[in-house]
């Protein structure tokens, strides 16, 4: 065990500690502990929040690796107020004399349970062929972590009896991984929908305490390196979005419903803090922690995972979702049990994949500036881009940026027939740059090309999102959205499905986008008129939103859209 090294990485961040070449918990005491707890409260004694603080208390006291860290003050009353006043006497007393031993158990399987998951991972264990064992992923170095249901549920346990060290974790830009925050500030600021969010988490081990699931769950860090690397994408300049070909692709707008509730297997985009999981463990309680507490296990995530940089973004596969909940914010509530149907893939995942990217916090207005542009683009098109190395290495073939800014069409065209054999159905004498003419453009072959789904993609996904960035991050609804849909584009997704949640500017949303597809613009087309529009509102020069400013017809019904100019 010693010489692993990614046991080394992130040991110092567990409650364990290696004797005899094995894992184990760092005293005895923390041991016989558990084992009393596990025996019910007849034996432990602990029989109401308020015991189960001390429990905690106690336990950590036996590990010296807590010495120096604090918990949040008010956490003791937070445990105490939600276990001895929130919940029913019913819910209480299944809690204490079922569900706290389950958990004791669990705690005291998760040396082994570690020590399997390393054995597991060692040579063979891995996931499309690169490293899966449990470690730290550092900024700037992408890679994937696969853990076991049954080891997360053991981690999260960790986290309801705030055990992990936290005073070494601010060094490596991590976020909380304890509970005490969350049930501290039930207390110290009580609403209701914190009690929900807490619900939610006490709903999931209920869940896991009855029936352990099997399935496995993986954490990736994607990156777009800042240097050219060989068969990975590099972060793209200007110049790969201004000359880009890509057409468009298809865009559905949803004005109802939620990203979660959506049937289809797509990636769901997570409307990230640069910290993944936000305010989870805390006060939050928007889109991003509202999806914590109803897939717990995208909590694990948080221990290892340092936040994101501007060319990172993080995916995740395989979460369950336990709860159902309806309202949003303020008005959150646990609304009972959720079964979650999704299917299963080869690596025992559910056939759910979020995708976590963090946009710009409170941009104002240098959001139009073209280097804010590019920041939030790139974002998202990390997130969306499949950056498996045989995909990445036929992607950057095709549209490496010196290619985008200097390769003659025809050479272009030709890169297309090299790359994708005899299934292009398209042969150089059919080529032709007009657009007037009746062979067969360069923006048509890319087309073609990627009906025919040359590249390889098991899943060929589209996107699920929504008003990514606005909100509470105060971002622009209408340029967040045009700017999601040219990266979706551009990873080559065949159509991204936006839910509008009502938002008042998103209003004229499906007359934009279907009037933008009827006139076949490529994603370099659209980036130029969302670099002009914003130039031009960053001074001054326009005070209207940019679909008013590409649809004049939005502000007034007089002009009719057949009289708007074409792009030039």
């Amino acid at each position: 065990m010693e010489s692993r090294e990614d046991l080394k990485s992130i040991l110092p961040y567990l409650p364990l500690v290696i004797r005899s070449s094995s894992l184990s918990w760092p005293s005895e005491a923390m041991v016989e502990a558990l084992k009393a707890m596990a025996r019910g409260p007849s034996h432990s004694g602990v029989n109401s929040g308020e015991v189960l603080f001390l429990a905690i208390s106690d336990l950590r006291n036996h590990a010296f690796y807590l010495s120096s860290d604090v918990l949040a003050p008010f956490a003791p009353h937070g445990y105490a107020l939600f276990f001895d006043d929130l919940m029913s006497k019913e819910e209480s007393t299944i809690w204490f004399e079922q569900i706290v031993p389950a958990l004791a158990n669990l705690l005291l399987r998760f040396p082994s349970l570690l020590e399997t998951h390393y054995q597991q991972h060692a040579g063979s264990g891995r996931v499309n062929g690169v490293q899966s064992g449990l470690r730290l992923l550092p900024s700037q170095e992408p890679g994937i972590v696969l853990i076991s249901q049954e080891l997360i549920g053991a981690l999260l346990g960790c986290s309801l009896f705030c055990l992990f060290p936290i005073s070494n974790r601010d060094v490596e830009h991590l976020p909380m991984i304890n509970f005490d925050h969350m049930f501290a500030s039930l207390y110290d600021s009580y609403k209701e929908s914190q009690e929900n969010k807490i619900r939610c988490i006490i709903h999931y081990f209920e869940r896991i305490c009855s029936y352990i699931p099997m399935g496995h769950v993986s954490f990736e860090r994607k990156v777009l390196p800042l240097e050219h690397r060989p068969l990975c994408i590099s972060y793209p300049k200007d110049t790969f979005w201004s000359n880009s070909v890509i057409p468009l692709c298809r865009f559905e707008v949803q004005n109802s419903g939620l990203i979660e509730d959506q049937s289809g297997e797509a990636l769901e985009v997570d409307f990230a803090n640069k910290y993944i999981g936000g305010g989870a463990l805390n006060r939050g309680c928007v889109q991003e922690e509202i999806r914590f507490m109803t897939n717990p296990e995208l909590i694990a995530g948080m221990l290892f995972l340092p936040s994101m940089a501007d060319n990172e973004a993080i995916e995740i596969i395989g979460a369950e979702r336990f709860s159902s909940y309806n309202g949003y914010a303020s008005s959150f509530r646990f609304s009972g049990d959720y079964v979650d149907k999704r299917d299963v893939d080869c690596f025992g995942r559910h056939k759910t994949r979020i995708i976590a990217i963090d946009a710009l916090c409170n941009p104002r207005l240098r959001q139009y500036r073209q280097e804010c542009l590019l920041r939030e683009i790139n974002k998202a098109f990390c997130g969306f881009f499949d950056q498996s190395k045989s995909k990445s290495q036929q992607y950057e073939r095709l549209f490496q940026e010196s290619a985008c800014s200097g390769a003659e069409p025809d050479q272009s065209i030709q890169d297309l027939m090299d790359m994708s054999g005899n299934n292009l159905l398209l042969n150089e004498s059919t080529y032709t740059s007009d657009e007037t003419n009746k062979g067969v453009s360069l923006n048509q072959a890319i087309g073609n090309y990627v009906d025919c789904q040359n590249l390889g993609y098991e899943d060929n996904f589209g996107i699920v999102t929504g008003n990514w960035g606005c909100g509470a991050f105060g971002g622009d609804p209408e340029l967040k959205t045009i700017i999601q849909w040219l990266a979706a584009s551009q990873a080559l997704r065949p159509f991204i499905s936006y839910y509008t949640f009502g938002l008042k500017a998103l209003q004229n949303l499906d007359q934009v986008t279907r009037w933008i597809l009827s006139h076949q613009w490529t994603v370099g087309d659209l980036w130029n008129m969302l670099v002009d529009y914003s130039y031009q509102k960053h001074n001054g020069q326009t005070s209207v939103g940019f679909f008013t400013w590409l649809l004049p017809s939005l502000h007034g019904h007089d002009a009719e859209m057949s009289d708007l100019p074409n792009m030039p």
